[in-house]
């Protein structure tokens, strides 16, 4: 890599830098984006697709776009799948060691509950992408189509550079549109999940349903402008705990968090140069995920946990998330996208009903004090992300006076670390058998969430809220 490249790398970031401005200002301007609590980085990302000439150059009309040169929109598209590792191997950074057998009931509910509806959104992949196998063979569609579903409306949009990466790393030639589309997905989840899930508790409130609120809340002017003017109002960063005489603290999380990246690329690359058997196709990720667990290990068993504050960590995360969100929203492949619309969209429709569905349908059944909390909970991350989820169940409970949040943090938690590890699993039984055996294979991993999310359930509903 010369000065050029790095110049050029340079100014691809000052272009996403500025989306993400634009994306900003017009979030804190346009009272619908405030609604839907639309992302910066989302709203940035669309302004650079429309902007440049991604859409426009293939009409015939004056206006070409912005002309954004080829590599630049090339090197977003990558962009995501890069900045995602060290977004996924910071994940057991700063987690503590658990020594006491407490789990509460209502985590492991929420926790399966939370996999069984991931399940239930693979198999209507799996059965959407059969049926226009069928109906419409000249589409030709690629042999993961549908994953999109569960990974775009369950993971969000950084999930899709998660997916393009990971894809791209395994030699997939679809890659780059497996990661338009679950940017697609990711984007009708976003913003239809927080559209049903509103007018849900407006429903419920009316109806009683809710265990406090006794009718709609407004959500804070502040909170829905994405931004706080007030001084004495606004939070703290993080905290420092290092001097930055010796480094700064962003500094020394970033080192961390990086350098446990650069030991997984080592080690992959090494499995990989020598052919190790079943473990060569497996994604950086998951190697940066193992890598980050020993070192936290590390830091945990030396007396050195005080040096890792999980607030800067989530930060610097969140700035890698950012610029992978806006990156994969402004270099889109919509040619492509447009040519699988119709299956992408009847996907997307089914998806907000049988999740709703299932959703409330269970949660009614394993969490009778509170239902629809837990359910609009999981409503909102199994169709946004996770702050979807904390935002709808804030309007239904403003003072988190239900336990609800304490469980949804950590069952989400579990959720994603777990869903990162089986995610090769998935994608390796859909690329290497047929239809029936991933529907009996995915069937089966919801069936034993199902049952597990029952056992649970009577267990506590015996022994009291702990098992």
């Amino acid at each position: 890599m010369n000065s050029a490249m790095l110049t050029q790398l340079l100014y691809c970031f000052c272009v996403l830098s500025a989306l993400l401005l634009a994306g900003t200002l017009l979030r804190g301007l346009i009272p619908a984006f405030q609604k839907l609590f639309l992302p910066a980085s989302v709203i940035g990302g669309f302004i650079g697709l429309l902007a440049g000439p991604v859409i426009w150059k293939n009409f015939d009309i004056p206006f070409k776009g912005i002309p954004f040169p080829q590599e630049w929109i090339t090197a977003w598209s990558v962009l995501p799948g890069i900045l995602i590792v060290p977004v996924v191997a910071s994940t057991p950074l700063g987690m503590k060691t658990r020594r006491t057998g407490q789990t509460s009931a209502n985590v492991m509910k929420m926790f399966t509950l939370l996999f069984a509806v991931g399940g239930v959104q693979i198999l209507l992949g799996l059965i959407v992408r059969e049926l226009f196998v069928h109906i419409s063979p000249e589409l030709n569609l690629y042999k993961t189509f549908g994953y999109e579903l569960v990974e775009g409306f369950g993971g969000g949009h950084g999930t899709a550079g998660f997916i393009g990466g990971y894809y791209r790393d395994i030699g997939l030639s679809f890659w780059e549109i497996a990661q338009g589309l679950t940017t697609t997905t990711a984007t009708f989840g976003l913003v239809g999940g927080m559209i049903i899930g509103i007018i849900a508790i407006n429903i419920a409130a009316r109806k009683s349903r809710t265990a406090i609120l006794a009718e709609p809340w407004e959500i804070p002017a502040e909170i829905a402008r994405g931004f706080e003017k007030d001084p004495e109002k606004q939070n703290v960063l993080g905290r420092e705990t290092t001097f930055n005489s010796s480094i700064e603290s962003l500094s020394f999380h970033l080192a961390i968090i990086l350098s446990g990246c650069g030991v997984a690329y080592i080690i992959m690359n090494l499995v990989r140069r020598y052919n190790v058997p079943v473990i060569y196709q497996l994604p950086i990720w998951v190697y940066a995920l193992l890598v980050m667990f020993g070192i936290n290990s590390l830091i945990q068993k030396t007396g050195l946990k005080t040096l890792v504050d999980t607030k800067t960590k989530s930060r610097i995360t969140g700035v890698c998330a950012d610029y992978a969100i806006t990156a994969a929203v402004a270099s889109l492949p919509v040619q492509a996208i447009m040519k699988y619309i119709v299956p992408l969209m009847i996907l997307i429709v089914l998806g907000y009903v049988l999740t709703y569905i299932t959703i409330f349908g269970l949660s009614k059944i394993v969490f009778p004090d509170c239902y629809f909390e837990q359910g609009i909970t999981i409503w909102g991350t199994y169709t946004g992300v996770f702050l979807t989820g904390l935002m709808l169940l804030k309007i239904c409970d403003p003072d988190y006076r239900l336990p609800v949040l304490n469980d949804y943090t950590v069952s989400f938690s579990m959720t994603t670390l777990f869903g990162f590890i089986l995610t090769p699993l998935t994608v390796g039984v859909m690329l290497n058998y047929g239809f029936l055996a991933n529907i009996l294979v995915q069937g089966g991993i919801s069936l034993a969430c199902i049952v597990l999310l029952f056992s649970v359930h009577i267990i506590s509903e015996r022994k009291g809220t702990r098992i």
